[in-house]
Formats: structure tokens, sequence, C-alpha cells
């Protein structure tokens, strides 16, 4: 355990001195920040429900998507930037058990995509608030409503940068781990939510963004987005089910590339 501890800690020391964290971070904001905009600005317009109304607030307030993404591009460069730089020799010789490596690199990945949802979820929340208080009146959602979308996207971003870390250490390529997250989130679930929108609440990523009420499409581009998906999968179901995704993906990483010869 106390090699956990110190692979957590040096993991986290990683993270917190590297620009591309920051950048990750930093482009997950703005993207909240301009969606967000524009959800609010179509607020009560072309069949938009009013940000009056709990509807048309939660549009605005949910829009976490995109912290969820870019915390799993996070997680799939802490676990394959290593051997992209060549750093993962001197890594295995501080730390010869290669199963707390990796463990360590998933807290991590989970920590930082905590970080991703928080940040998102107080960006979009205030864009809301702050339009919706230019009208008269209460605000649609309460405090605990708005408390608990943040606390979910923040759940969300953590298990699903766990599934970019996951998916990074299997592949070992930085390149090949992001690319397969983009095309996974937004072209595969994308044509099959289109092609079937009640398959979209059993795709992971949609099980992710979920978390922080985004309903199923809500999150989605091109044919899927905003497809009539039904209902989501209970909070419980979405996140033990984006949980074992990524325990899914770190166990075979261990069983193959983690225990591959690195010289």
């Amino acid at each position: 355990m106390s090699g956990l501890v110190r692979g957590v800690q040096v993991e986290a020391l990683k993270v917190r001195t590297a620009r591309a964290s920051y950048a990750v971070l930093a482009t997950s904001a703005m993207l909240t920040l301009l969606f967000s905009l524009l959800e609010a600005s179509r607020a009560g317009s072309k069949g938009v429900a009013p940000i009056t109304t709990a509807a048309g607030l939660s549009t605005v307030t949910t829009v976490t998507g995109f912290s969820m993404l870019l915390a799993a591009v996070l997680g799939a460069m802490i676990t394959s930037g290593e051997f992209r730089h060549g750093t993962e020799t001197l890594t295995y010789l501080a730390f010869p058990e290669r199963g707390w490596v990796l463990a360590a690199k998933e807290i991590v990945a989970a920590a930082s995509g905590a970080v991703f949802g928080l940040v998102s979820g107080v960006v979009s929340t205030a864009v809301g608030v702050g339009f919706a208080a230019g009208h008269r009146g209460a605000l649609a959602l309460g405090a605990g409503t708005l408390a608990g979308h943040v606390a979910g996207a923040m759940l969300g971003a953590a298990l699903f940068g766990a599934v970019g870390a996951g998916l990074g250490s299997l592949v070992r390529s930085q390149l090949a781990g992001v690319t397969a997250l983009f095309l996974w989130s937004v072209v595969v679930e994308s044509v099959v939510g289109g092609l079937f929108p009640h398959v979209l609440r059993y795709m992971p990523y949609t099980a992710a963004t979920s978390l922080g009420g985004i309903k199923p499409g809500g999150s989605a581009f091109g044919p899927a987005h905003g497809a009539s998906a039904g209902a989501p999968l209970p909070f419980v179901a979405a996140a033990a089910f984006v949980a074992g995704v990524a325990v899914l993906l770190s166990m075979l990483a261990s069983r193959t590339t983690v225990a591959r010869d690195i010289s």
C-alpha cells in the first residue's frame, strides 16, 4: 500500500507540473463557457424551452459533456505519455510493481477528472443562473438540484477520466488513445445513437454525461444530438457501468501491455 501512496504522490506531481494538464483543463472550461452561452442565448426561441423553466435552465447548467471527454483525454495522456517520452523504464525501476503504477495513474486520472467536472459544472451553472437572473422571479431549479448536477459532473468526469487512463495504458500510444476516445465519443456513439436512439444510454460516454443531468442525446454530436433516446440509466447503474468499463480496460492492460517488456 505504501507503494501505491508514493505512486499517487509522484503521478499527482507530474500532472500538477505539466503544462499540458492546464491546457486541456482550460480547453474544457472554454468549450463549456462557449456552449453554455450558446444554449442560454437560444433559450425561449425556436422551440427551445425558456430559461425561466426547469427544462430551459437545466439545458444550460448541464453543459458539462466536454469536461468528461477531455478528462478522458488527460487520462490517456497520463498513462501513455511515459511511452511517448521514453520515461517508462525509469518509472518501473523506481516502482517495480507495475500494478501499483497503473493503479496510481488511474487514481490521479480520476481525481483530475473530478476537477474538470467541477470547473465545468461551476462555469455552466454560473452562465445559466446569470441569464436566469435577468428575468424576474425565482430560479426554476433549486440550489440542491444545481449542486447535484455539479456533483454528478464531477463523478462522470472522474470515471471517464479513469476510462481514458485504462485505454491509454492498453494501447500505449498517446495519439492512438486520444484518437480512439474522440472517434468513439464523437463518431461511434453519434452514429449508433442516430440509428438506434434507445441504445444510446448504454454507451459509455453518454452514460457518463447522464451523471451530470444530461439527457441521452443531449451531449451527442451529429445525428444523435437531441435524439429521443428515452430516459437515461439510473444514476447508480450509470456510474457502475462507466466504472466497469474503466476496470475492464485496466485489467486488460495489466495482463497485456503493462506486463510487456519495455527494453
